[in-house]
């Protein structure tokens, strides 16, 4: 008789989230953790730690350079790099002590070590101490996350050639940072420095930043990252990374060819993406399929080819985003309990935390042109806001992409002081198939960020009252 009616291997937001559902819909349930803490990449050393540097770097800026703007007088600020860093600690012990407590109150067993599947209904725990032992399932669901893509040819020390994880360690502010890749890991955690006074500069492959995001955003959000002091090299690849003293000369060259360059720096920090952490799971004695990008392949209903295992987040295709795997960690409980746990995979917004933020949801211009989708489109830029202007966070705007005979909304984008949080308006819209009229005949509260978000929606299917 299995110990489990299921048991969870990671207990990263996907793991945690699908465990403790589970729990709640009177299932056993049990979970694998090869951490000494609970939460995964996201609490220990990605979401929560790094957006705990973003929010610190970002009053340390403002203390310099806006208070003044609105009458506040405190001198030049000093940064105090142990204690912000400090912060940052105690907001991770926070968060993981927190998990650990609903693990405690939903009854859910926690086994530390690496997790191994031996066959349907078996999951091997090796701790530490290399203590083995065996826990037995009705149901396993893998939630292992993803781990950080290396660069070929360059090793990453966590001191000098670092990953995300050595960029939310560092001792001291480097004089100089290159960041391969411009995608969101990069833009946020150079943007972190460069706040606090490092000279970064940007190296991206492709010919814009944050890849599969709006065009128009991507354009106009470097626009203000470069009048922020961060510099960028589009179409260029880093192809070497040499110690020179007691800094590093970085190799760039042109991505489709030319003369190479080299580039000084203190840190290089490596951010070129996240591959799904499928190694060493026992996933080819167990049977399990993979793709060829090395991610566990599901079917609808988060079943793998073999009975009884399932998979989940960010080691399944799809956005590599922690509340993606905390919603499909919801379906999949939701199935093995007998109900029909399902996501909306069109309505998964994506944010960057940098400042300002850059917020996501639906389809942006590029990908309805190519669909040949005929759509419309509202804008308005939060230089006419009310509540933009008082805060002095007049940079950016919003978009508001919607179906030219329907009106239904496909797309929102948005640029701008908190753009994370406006973003779930235009989520729930689209959740319920509203059009841009809905949105815009919605009353919002003046004075608000969110006023921008009605008057691009308002721009859709008629005209802006405010420009």
């Amino acid at each position: 008789m299995s110990q489990y009616d299921l048991v969870v291997i990671g207990t990263g937001p996907g793991g945690y989230v699908c465990a403790i559902k589970a729990a709640q819909l009177g299932l056993k349930t049990a979970v694998v953790e090869k951490r000494a803490t609970l939460g995964g990449t996201c609490l220990n050393i990605g979401c929560i730690p790094s957006k705990a540097l973003l929010y610190a770097s970002e009053m340390f800026d403002e203390a310099g350079h806006g208070f003044e703007k609105i009458g506040i007088k405190v001198g030049k600020p000093k940064l105090d790099l142990p204690s912000m860093m400090k912060h940052k600690s105690d907001v991770v012990d926070a968060n993981v002590s927190g998990i650990s407590f609903l693990m405690k109150k939903n009854k859910i067993d926690v086994h530390t070590g690496t997790g191994k599947i031996l066959g349907q209904g078996k999951v091997e725990v090796t701790a530490d101490d290399g203590a083995v032992s065996v826990v037995e399932t009705k149901n396993i669901v893998i939630a292992t996350g993803s781990d950080v893509m290396p660069l070929p040819g360059v090793e990453i020390d966590e001191k000098q050639v670092v990953s995300s994880t050595g960029a939310l360690e560092l001792e001291k502010v480097p004089g100089k940072m290159v960041v391969v890749g411009g995608g969101v890991i990069g833009l946020e955690l150079g943007s972190v420095w460069n706040r606090l006074g490092s000279e970064v500069t940007v190296v991206e492959f492709m010919d814009k930043i944050l890849g599969p995001m709006d065009g128009d955003v991507s354009k106009n959000f470097q626009r203000m990252l470069k009048k922020q002091g961060m510099a960028f090299k589009l179409s260029s690849k880093v192809t070497g990374v040499e110690k020179k003293g007691k800094g590093l000369a970085v190799t760039v060259e042109p991505a489709k060819g030319g003369d190479a360059e080299t580039i000084e720096a203190d840190i290089v920090l490596v951010a070129i993406g996240r591959r799904p952490y499928s190694q060493g799971l026992g996933l080819d004695t167990a049977g399990v399929a993979i793709d060829e990008r090395g991610r566990v392949q599901i079917d609808a209903h988060y079943k793998t080819n073999v009975d009884g295992i399932y998979a989940i987040g960010d080691v399944v295709a799809g956005p590599m985003l922690a509340h993606k795997a905390e919603d499909e960690g919801v379906a999949v409980a939701e199935i093995l309990a007998g109900q029909a746990g399902h996501v909306n995979y069109d309505v998964i917004p994506g944010v960057v935390y940098t400042q300002p933020e850059v917020a996501s949801v639906g389809k942006t211009e590029e990908e309805l042109k190519a669909d040949g989708v005929e759509y419309k489109t509202g804008k308005f830029a939060f230089t006419a806001n009310g509540r933009a202007r008082a805060m002095n966070q007049t940079d950016g705007f919003a978009k508001v992409l919607a179906d030219a005979k329907t009106d239904r909304v496909l797309g929102v984008h948005i640029v701008g002081f908190g753009a994370g949080e406006m973003i779930h308006e235009a989520a729930v819209l689209m959740e319920f198939g509203g059009s841009s009229e809905d949105l815009a005949r919605t009353c919002h509260a003046h004075p608000t960020m969110s006023e921008a978000v009605k008057e691009a929606a308002l721009g859709a299917f008629a005209k802006p009252i405010h420009s």
